[in-house]
């Protein structure tokens, strides 16, 4: 059955790209918009405590979209890849981490051929979407809908204070802003967290000013099966229940993960892999096929009783190079946080040193497990395929340990509860992280951009996709590759800078 009425656009996900989408788009009061979200639409002020409290991280069964990995035949078991199922997306169940990606990553995106993705290019907008009251004003705004504010150390519990002092004495230099000039050392963090409440792009961007634009029409619980094409031309999208959306363009912001599954059953993709699902083949591209995420090891430790507070949850970071770093490469983070269940710990309490390879060389996939717009797609990781990141990672997690072993943080240490002070040669270490490696929740790179050259590349600068009219992604999917930051402010600014050229 097909939409009384047609669209200018349609935006399918409302998650950290497709919340700014709907904002900057529908500022053209005469282009009407829809933006579709496959969780719940709730009001700006009105998300309940488990997405709007800061200390709440990864969301619950309501609002996450259940997947997981299927990894357990290289690692041995499979890893919750965590997305958010919500208005806001995953920036309503991550950490709150607002971390701008370096000048380095944006070269190694010049390297697949794209123009207009410089430092120099994108530092103006990531000025322009925030707003910080600390910094120098050479690298940041003051009056963007997106609010970042830097933790202090008073602000922080008596251990992670102590995890930023020992990692001083271990020889890190203190950073005074990881978005400003130097990065490397170790830093409570800068969050967009305002009063307690992690303050997603469903927030941010979508007030109730803006969602009372005449233009703007936001539809909560609706999930998308595949985009409809006229011969080569995108013309609406057809959503899981069979309802058909006319739209003269379509804007994929489903994440690294839906994207490219909608991508997939709308003809879009590797054709070996859509004969065999017998999905006609709009066009053969490389979709899925560079996915990215960084690997995340936690290194655990039981506070004593005395200082076991673990409020606030999102502490502080240490972020440095490996042996194996790449010229101006920063590709390790050892990032200190109480996300951890207190009954879990002999004392009740607890510290996670959780440490990440931020340049990993190793490759994963996404596949389409079935037609069904419902199945859960087949996503494999693929950690440690390259030797260098399980090499880099082990460095890690020594360096976190030494951090632990020193003053004054190992006097606010009980015991070392993961790996665990049974484990301590380089292969009894290697044994456990692959045991117990996780994911950061940082998936890129599935539906790459690219310039003309890149043979991989599934959309350009633009995030136009190659070979058909009318079809756009953007979100963390088009990112040539990952970066050694966490990617939600990344994601924003991303969609930030593609919606002044659409």
């Amino acid at each position: 059955m097909a939409n009384e009425k047609k669209f200018d656009i349609v935006i399918v996900g409302g998650g950290s790209a497709g919340a700014v989408l709907a904002n900057r788009l529908s500022e053209r009061r005469t282009r009407s918009v829809l933006l579709i979200e496959a969780g719940p639409a709730y009001a700006s002020g009105d998300y309940p405590d488990i997405i709007a409290n800061a200390d709440r991280v990864g969301g619950d069964d309501h609002h996450d979209w259940g997947y997981h990995t299927q990894d357990h035949l290289g690692l041995g078991h499979d890893i919750k890849a965590i997305r958010g199922k919500v208005l806001g997306g995953s920036s309503g169940v991550n950490a709150a981490v607002a971390m701008r990606a370096r000048p380095v990553d944006f070269s190694n995106w010049s390297k697949h051929g794209l123009e207009g993705w410089s430092f120099e290019d994108v530092l103006p907008i990531y000025k322009a979407m925030e707003n910080t009251p600390t910094g120098e004003d050479a690298w940041h705004g003051r009056s963007g809908p997106f609010p970042i504010r830097q933790r202090t150390m008073e602000e922080n519990t008596p251990s992670m204070r102590a995890f930023v002092l020992a990692a001083e004495a271990c020889g890190l230099p203190r950073v005074s802003d990881f978005n400003g000039s130097e990065q490397h050392g170790v830093s409570p963090y800068p969050l967009n967290v305002v009063g307690g409440n992690r303050i997603n792009t469903g927030m941010a961007y979508l007030t109730e000013d803006v969602r009372a634009r005449s233009n703007l029409t936001i539809r909560g619980g609706v999930e998308a099966d595949r985009v409809i094409f006229d011969n080569h031309r995108a013309v609406g999208v057809r959503l899981a229940s069979g309802e058909i959306i006319e739209a003269a363009q379509v804007i994929l912001s489903a994440g690294a993960y839906g994207s490219p599954a909608i991508l997939m059953r709308s003809g879009v993709g590797p054709a070996f892999h859509l004969n065999e699902l017998d999905i006609p083949v709009i066009v053969d591209a490389a979709v899925g096929q560079r996915l990215k995420e960084h690997p995340f090891y936690y290194n655990v430790y039981a506070l004593r009783p005395e200082v076991n507070s673990m409020t606030p949850a999102a502490g502080a970071i240490v972020w440095t190079r490996s042996s194996e770093a790449g010229d101006n490469e920063l590709d390790l983070h050892i990032s200190g946080t109480h996300i951890f269940d207190p009954a879990d710990s002999p004392t009740g309490g607890a510290i996670v040193l959780a440490c990440s390879v931020t340049q990993p060389k190793s490759v994963g996939t996404i596949r389409l497990s079935s037609r069904d717009p419902r199945a859960m797609p087949l996503i494999r990781f693929n950690f440690f395929q390259d030797k260098s990141d399980l090499r880099r990672m082990i460095e890690a997690v020594k360096l976190s340990r030494k951090i632990a072993a020193t003053a004054p943080f190992c006097d606010l240490l009980a015991s070392e509860m993961l790996p665990g002070s049974a484990v301590r040669d380089d292969a009894a270490l290697e044994k456990a992280i692959i045991a117990q490696v996780d994911g950061y929740s940082h998936p890129t790179s599935s539906v790459p951009m690219g310039g003309p050259e890149d043979p991989d590349a599934v959309v350009d600068s633009r995030g136009k996709v190659r070979g058909v009219d009318g079809l756009h992604v953007v979100d963390a999917s088009i990112m040539p590759d990952i970066v050694s930051a966490p990617t939600n402010v990344t994601t924003i600014m991303m969609a930030e800078a593609i919606a002044r050229k659409l």
